[in-house]
């Protein structure tokens, strides 16, 4: 194994394995009675983040790389419909590691956020649109960023400068960005922060929308549009804003998020929390270790 990949991996399988022990509650329901799973919970998620990391877009040409080069630090590993189904109903335990691990970096407690979302294509023919287990959830939208029309959904981030996710939402293309927002802030109380600064695009521009911020304590700040009043802090906004333009990148570029391939629901959040997770895991790696460079780069571990 990569020899900076290894100690990432040792970590992860370390923190989830004690994790499971102080919350039991958080693992996977499976039946009481039965024959126990040769692959612990611990070592299914550690598998998944290193799929990530290492830029596998198909579960089969991973499982065979992983039997054929990690058998060292996996001795069992499942063929892949049952790696598939197990990932799949670890949905919820993807939701908790994330947040687990982004509490315990520094970068948590920044008073700055940044919040964008980004497209994640799932079909492209007329026919997939119709027969898909995705169609009604999955919808066709349009990327301003990229001057394109999409049939799929929408992943919202608010991420800190750093560019660690602090929330995050998956709904329809056409969902209003503003109100997902707000939901996300709204649904974690630890994100109730009188103070706080969230940066945004022209597409968040709405008078509700700031003044619910306002009654929060959070000072937004957007570009101007129109004939708006000047406002302040804008000199900022370019090279904050360039930052989760970054993250955007990271996801799509290094962790293929849409190329995740998910054809149903928990397919495809499994697969779309499999790709937060293996980011947030390696900030959580470089910001409480020695290792050089940016806090988001995954340049370290894509081999």
């Amino acid at each position: 194994m990569n020899p900076d990949l290894d100690p990432l991996a040792t970590r992860l399988y370390v923190t989830i394995d004690d994790l499971l022990i102080d919350h039991p509650e958080w693992a996977p329901e499976r039946p009481t009675v039965g024959i126990s799973p040769k692959l612990s919970d611990a070592e299914l998620l550690t598998l998944a983040v290193l799929q990530a990391l290492l830029g596998f877009t198909s579960e089969a040409r991973f499982i065979r790389y992983a039997q054929a080069h990690l058998r060292p630090w996996f001795p069992y590993i499942p063929d892949r419909p049952g790696y598939n189904k197990r990932l799949r109903r670890a949905g919820a335990l993807l939701q908790y590691l994330i947040a687990h691990l982004a509490r315990a970096c520094p970068s948590w407690n920044d008073d700055l956020w940044l919040v964008d979302s980004t497209p994640v294509e799932c079909g492209r023919s007329p026919e997939t649109t119709k027969r898909s287990d995705l169609a009604g959830w999955a919808t066709y939208g349009y990327c301003a960023s990229h001057s394109r029309f999409f049939w799929g959904l929408r992943l919202h981030l608010i991420v800190t400068p750093s560019g660690l996710p602090v929330a995050y939402a998956l709904t329809g293309a056409k969902t209003d960005e503003r109100d997902t927002a707000l939901d996300m802030i709204a649904l974690d109380p630890e994100l109730h922060r009188p103070g706080q600064i969230l940066m945004a695009d022209k597409g968040y521009r709405r008078a509700s929308f700031e003044d619910t911020l306002t009654a929060a304590g959070i000072t937004l700040i957007r570009p101007t549009f129109g004939n708006d009043k000047p406002r302040p802090h804008q000199r900022f906004l370019r090279p904050f804003r360039q930052i989760i333009e970054s993250v955007n990148q990271t996801l799509k570029a290094q962790l293929d998020l849409e190329r995740h391939g998910g054809r149903t629901k928990p397919g495809v959040c499994a697969r779309v929390l499999q790709r937060l997770l293996a980011l947030t895991a390696a900030i959580w790696h470089n910001e409480t270790t020695t290792q050089p460079g940016p806090a988001r780069s995954l340049l370290a571990y894509d081999h």
